[in-house]
């Protein structure tokens, strides 16, 4: 039995959680997800203790690999829609820079012209200031997936540590050839 999967999934207060046959609809103050499990996985919602049971129908290879998946999808469902989830990016570089204007990230990052992103729906994107970009939301695949396709735009190179990291990133300097 999944380690992960056996525990059961406490809902937060003032969450509200719908189980429709293959789909958990989870709703609270930061939004609302939607999930279409495998019909390999049922889930169980106890009311009274507020609480999800991920059970797993059969005992085969597939199953077993959805099992821990599924909790650990549902769980961030639950989590995002209470508190939320957050990257932050920190742009590297003389002249580099961001901005949002509108349902646009725009990124001056060394290139000739300004490279702009279409921010996704349910994402909140914020500059705090022209070297810092704030990507907030419910959904944490969203969240993830936006903050690395930004950062792949000028990934940091490892000579002069110029380009997009993550808050907190380590990026190891190389000597350059004078080095030697």
């Amino acid at each position: 039995m999944s380690r992960i999967g056996k525990q059961p999934i406490a809902v937060l207060d003032g969450i509200k959680v719908a189980i429709n046959g293959q789909a958990i609809t989870v709703e609270g103050p930061k939004g609302k997800l939607e999930f279409e499990h495998r019909s390999e996985i049922s889930l169980e919602y106890d009311e009274e203790k507020k609480l999800i049971h991920v059970k797993r129908t059969t005992d085969d290879r597939v199953a077993r690999a959805l099992h821990g998946l599924t909790r650990s999808l549902v769980n961030n469902m639950v989590l995002g829609v209470k508190e939320g989830y957050e990257k932050r990016l920190e742009i590297v570089g003389v002249g580099y820079g961001g901005t949002v204007q509108g349902n646009q990230l725009q990124l001056r990052v060394g290139f000739a012209n300004e490279i702009k992103k279409v921010i996704p729906q349910g994402l909140d994107v914020t500059c705090p200031d022209q070297n810092h970009v704030v990507i907030k939301g419910c959904d944490k695949q969203k969240v993830g997936q936006f903050a690395a396709e930004v950062r792949a735009v000028r990934k940091p190179e490892p000579y002069k540590g110029k380009g997009i990291r993550y808050d907190g990133e380590y990026v190891k300097i190389k000597p350059g050839k004078a080095a030697t």
